[in-house]
């Protein structure tokens, strides 16, 4: 499929089937996000995969949805802000804009192996950070579950304002 057709397929999942997830297809999405650019090539980020049951259950009570309890795997952004590019001219911090292009090349790798994901910004900050052991200086970015759907899954159709609302041309 071309990169279009993928970007359309491609939604928010809330519905997953238990198996397991292959490691080789772990492997090309973490990969994918490995590759993503980011401010001056520093690559702030640090990917947490969560798969073993007992820290599954810590993680999902940050995040109280049903849905989320059958996921086999949970991959979490994190990264320091003092590891990000820097922009002088008004002390920009390029930690979050880094993180948020490497957690999309890796949905979109998940969607191209038929994996579905959803992505979380609302979450109980300190209870993640709790769950996974992590300090005050790790800025956990966003989390996706990873699985492939349930049988029963129907994905919502994206609706998105056409170009012609969102583009100026000069």
């Amino acid at each position: 499929m071309d990169f279009l057709e993928l970007a359309a397929k491609r939604c928010s999942t809330r519905s997953f089937a238990t198996d397991p997830i292959p490691d080789e297809v772990i492997a090309r999405i973490l990969e994918a996000g490995r590759l993503a650019p980011s401010a001056k090539n520093l690559q702030p980020w640090h990917f947490t995969l969560v798969q073993t049951p007992a820290i599954l259950a810590k993680v999902h009570a940050c995040y109280s949805r049903n849905w989320l309890y059958t996921a086999p795997a949970i991959l979490i952004v994190s990264g320091r802000h003092d590891n990000a590019w820097v922009r002088t001219a008004d002390n920009y911090n390029s930690l979050e804009t880094d993180l948020a292009i490497t957690l999309d090349h890796m949905i979109l790798a998940a969607a191209e192996e038929g994996i579905g994901t959803c992505w979380i910004g609302a979450f109980d900050l300190h209870v993640l950070k709790e769950a996974l052991g992590m300090d005050e200086k790790e800025a956990i970015f966003a989390f996706t579950p990873l699985g492939y759907p349930a049988n029963d899954f129907t994905p919502v159709p994206k609706k998105r304002k056409p170009l012609n609302e969102i583009t100026t041309y000069l």
